[in-house]
């Protein structure tokens, strides 16, 4: 009989939910006049069909303005979309994504394949016919026209079906226009590849040819009847696609952009390992003064922000960014006000920060993105305390401005004299509405609440104040017994897990701490929040800085609660928590007694380039650096239970990296588990994947620890 106490039901719950993200409004877009919110979300907490909202400011009232099972959207999607949803770890069905005009009247969406356009002040979505199957339309400034992406060609329709216009064909099959690659979408943040003129003239396109990145092949085992899946990886060392720009027009012109192929001389510096070719198009926009560009080296230590000339495709040099370890990127910049002031990042020993034109944001405030440049107002986040993420305003007449208030998670979208503020504390997710700073209403949000409640005591541990999270069993007294302890990190670049809000992360820490755990999450070096030495100190090591920080954390937190027992500690994580879960008992066997690694990236030169060579260098010139953090090469050094989860149709951690470990680990003769996952990606997300999995975990770790 199937047990009915909530602590029994929370696997398949958050399976269910997709990691509680169904039901959340997301995706906002304020119009200009402030009156009219756009949003993305589902009916509910176990409805996985995303649908578009509008929000009235006035009146308070949401109405559905587009329904996927009322438009049939039951269509195949395109192979080239949903490489796309997998780069943006996109959860939902439907609507997922749309883009409007400057008055956010006129919407396009996909679906399916298919293009719909929602006119302004129409009844209803209207499809419009298209020469293939759509990826990534977006309407013209002025709403007459839908840019979209078929079979690697940019297209050009007006809104009532008409007209529709090839303005630029792949000359070979390895060549689009207006898609991102590999690289751009997973690790630059750039999902985008095309982008409007203001007057709708022209558009800003990027041409990818991947024909110089190795071809690697992804089989289905679980159906043999099917061929390889074939994708372009560009593993550290190896060669990147090649990215230009071009200015296509709508009358048939083609200007290219001539992008210098490296800083001016004298001006980048060196290291160990130089190379100055601007192999990576980090960022393009086109605003009121022109299309804005950003190139970064290949080696990472020179970003420069160039003005184009649309007339003539000519670059002039605004901002050259310089460091010695990698140029930071902060998404959202750069960018321009109206004014023309330039918005770009600043960094400097403890600090992140932002430039806004001559002004800078306080010494110490760790700045994460820029969210949003209306006129000559700025919002981005930002954090004085790296356990929380504040939205923040700028403006030349008023300066720095924090906009939220209570601790939390807090993101916000202006539009006019309009803001919607997105937050979540531990109380749950809220979206409030303001009007002219007074709050108006809110928008209604349908995720379930977790069967679980997270109540984490946060703590600062060691010498380094490391910032982390204590999970006990629900009612447990201290004094009455001793816990095993369980590390939950992720502890990676780029991302923190330890914030005080009901992250979905928190809720499974809580859980396997409801099983009798006492749960420890650390955010340690490399994490974001704490400063610029703070993310570079893990500079030709991503893993033993990190390692280190786990145990001193595990350490300190003893010495705060002694009923945690170190006789006993497991370790379990994913993608970057999985490689170092499986590092601290090959390293450190003598703190760690077992562990579970989720697509761990055990060889680092199976990972892409941008993200690997910007903390390890290139593995020719500092092979010691991808030795030192690879696993396989210490494969004999195994003597804990180590399970290996693996998904099979993982493009981005590739299942070699678990098979060349486990193969490793044979013919050293050290025993382990390995749990493959036939048609999981990276995200192992869904009913019959996620909830087995924390299930699994679970058991493999009560007998690895004798419970």
């Amino acid at each position: 009989m199937e047990s009915s106490a909530p602590i029994d039901r929370f696997p398949l719950q958050f399976a269910r939910t997709r990691r509680f993200s169904l039901g959340t409004p997301r995706a906002f877009t304020v119009s200009p006049d402030g009156e009219r919110v756009l949003f993305l979300r589902s009916t509910g907490g176990e409805d996985p069909v995303s649908r578009l909202w509008e929000y009235d400011v006035v009146s308070g009232e949401e109405r559905m303005l587009a329904d996927p099972s009322a438009l049939g959207g039951n269509g195949p999607v395109p192979e080239a979309e949903r490489i796309r949803r997998e780069r943006a770890r996109e959860f939902s069905d439907g609507v997922v994504g749309y883009a409007v005009d400057r008055h956010a009247r006129v919407v396009a969406f996909a679906l399916g394949g298919a293009l719909w356009v929602l006119p302004a002040d129409g009844p209803g979505p209207v499809r419009v016919p298209t020469a293939g199957p759509v990826v990534d339309p977006r309407p013209s400034p002025d709403g007459s026209l839908v840019a979209y992406v078929t079979g690697g060609a940019l297209h050009v329709v007006r809104v009532d079906g008409t007209d529709d216009r090839l303005l630029a064909a792949p000359e070979a099959d390895d060549v689009t226009y207006g898609l991102s690659d590999h690289t751009a979408a997973e690790s630059l943040g750039r999902p985008r590849a095309h982008w409007w003129a203001p007057d709708g003239s022209a558009l800003l396109v990027a041409r990818v040819d991947t024909s110089p990145v190795r071809r690697w092949y992804l089989s289905d085992p679980a159906h043999p009847e099917r061929a390889p899946r074939a994708i372009r990886f560009p593993a550290a060392g190896t060669a990147n696609s090649r990215t230009s720009l071009h200015i296509l027009g709508l009358d048939g012109s083609r200007t290219d952009v001539r992008m210098p192929e490296e800083p001016a001389a004298g001006t980048h510096p060196e290291g160990v390992w130089t190379d100055p070719a601007f192999e990576y198009v980090t960022t393009a926009a086109w605003d009121g003064h022109g299309p804005l560009i950003s190139l970064q080296t290949r080696d990472q230590r020179s970003a420069c922000t160039f003005a184009v000339d649309p007339a003539t495709g000519g670059c002039e040099l605004l901002h050259h960014q310089r460091d010695l370890a990698w140029a930071d990127q902060l998404p959202g910049t750069p960018a321009r006000t109206a004014a023309g002031a330039l918005i770009v990042p600043w960094s400097e020993g403890d600090s992140r920060g932002l430039r806004v034109g001559e002004a800078r944001t306080p010494h110490g405030l760790q700045v994460g993105e820029v969210l949003s440049v209306a006129g000559d107002r700025v919002v981005f986040t930002a954090s004085e305390e790296p356990t929380e993420v504040h939205s923040w305003s700028y403006a030349p007449d008023e300066g720095f401005v924090r906009i939220s208030e209570e601790p939390g998670v807090h993101f916000a979208e202006p539009g006019g004299p309009t803001l919607v503020l997105d937050s979540l504390t531990f109380e749950g997710r809220q979206v409030r509405v303001r009007r002219d700073g007074k709050a108006t209403g809110q928008i209604a949000v349908r995720t379930q609440e977790p069967l679980v409640k997270a109540a984490p005591l946060h703590l600062r541990l060691g010498e380094r104040e490391l910032r982390s999270a204590l999970y006990l069993p629900t009612g447990y007294a201290p004094g009455s017994g001793r816990l095993p302890v369980l590390l939950d990190p992720y502890a990676g670049p780029g991302h923190r897990v330890v914030l005080r809000g009901r992250t979905w992360s928190a809720t499974v820490s809580q859980w396997f701490a409801d099983q009798g755990f006492a749960v420890l999450v650390t955010d340690g070096r490399g994490t974001p929040g704490r400063g610029r030495d703070w993310e570079t100190s893990i500079h030709g090591d991503t893993l033993g800085p990190v390692l280190e920080d786990q145990v001193d954390a595990l350490h300190a937190a003893a010495e705060r609660c002694p009923d945690l027992d170190l006789e006993r500690v497991a370790i379990r994580g994913w993608s970057f928590g999985g490689f170092l879960a499986a590092g601290a008992v090959l390293h450190r066997p003598d703190v760690f007694h077992a562990a579970v690694a989720g697509a761990p990236p055990t060889d680092q030169r199976l990972y892409d380039t941008f993200w690997k060579e910007r903390f390890l260098g290139h593995p020719d010139v500092t092979p010691e650096h991808y030795d030192r953090c690879s696993l396989v090469p210490y494969a004999d050094r195994l003597t804990r239970p180590l399970l290996l989860i693996q998904g099979l149709a993982d493009d981005n951690v590739v299942p070699a990296h678990t098979f060349r470990f486990s193969a490793a680990l044979l013919a050293a003769g050290r025993p382990h588990q390995v749990l493959p996952l036939a048609t999981a990606t990276h995200a192992a997300n869904g009913e019959g994947v996620a909830d087995a999995l924390l299930l699994h975990q679970l058991d493999f770790l009560k007998t690895a620890l004798n419970l």
